[in-house]
């Protein structure tokens, strides 16, 4: 089980960095989606429960349901909802690959220019030997996904994904927060009324 502390990780930078997240969307291309105009939220995974407090499950359902509400889409009561709304956060650990090369391996290496190379035998371009070292690291890859399904049908009818690695900043999280499910709702398939 991944500790809070690294969701809490995940919320504050993994998703919130533009360029370092990853956004993918799908849709149902024959559903109808001017037809949602209300929804509800479905509830979090048992999994997402146990790695993000309840607080950050507050801002994240906030951030989608003003997301929502720009496309007039409202949130309402189950009963009530065209569309149904479910949240999840995986985060699944990885491992990496650094790669350095010495090339200051032996005296006739690449040294300080090879303009030295004649005054100071040596330290010029010469036939020197390089060396590569290879270093494993262990890292953290957040993922949020939304998907929203037809209350009446029960089918999935769009799904938004967002993928990050995790660090340890946690400035500005209810900000970041916000800026992650614009990211996402921008590829939902009803845009901002101008």
């Amino acid at each position: 089980m991944i500790p809070r502390i690294f969701i809490t990780l995940f919320l504050s930078v993994a998703l919130y960095s533009c360029s370092s997240t990853k956004i993918h969307t799908d849709y149902d291309k024959e559903a109808d989606f001017s037809k949602y105009q209300d929804f509800h939220y479905l509830g979090w995974s048992k999994e997402s429960g146990q790695i993000v407090n309840d607080l950050d499950k507050r801002r994240i359902e906030e951030a989608f349901a003003n997301e929502f509400s720009k496309r007039g889409i409202t949130f309402v009561d189950q009963s009530e909802a065209d569309a149904a709304v479910s949240l999840f956060i995986v985060v699944d650990q990885k491992t990496g690959t650094t790669a350095y090369t010495d090339y200051y391996g032996g005296m006739g290496g690449m040294g300080y220019g090879h303009g030295y190379g004649r005054a100071y035998p040596g330290w010029g371009w010469g036939g020197g030997m390089s060396t590569t070292r290879y270093q494993e690291y262990d890292y953290l890859v957040g993922t949020l996904v939304v998907d929203v399904f037809d209350t009446e049908t029960k089918k999935l009818v769009w799904q938004g994904v967002a993928s990050g690695t995790i660090n340890e900043k946690t400035k500005n999280r209810e900000d970041r927060i916000r800026k992650v499910a614009r990211a996402i709702m921008d590829k939902y398939p009803v845009s901002i009324p101008k």
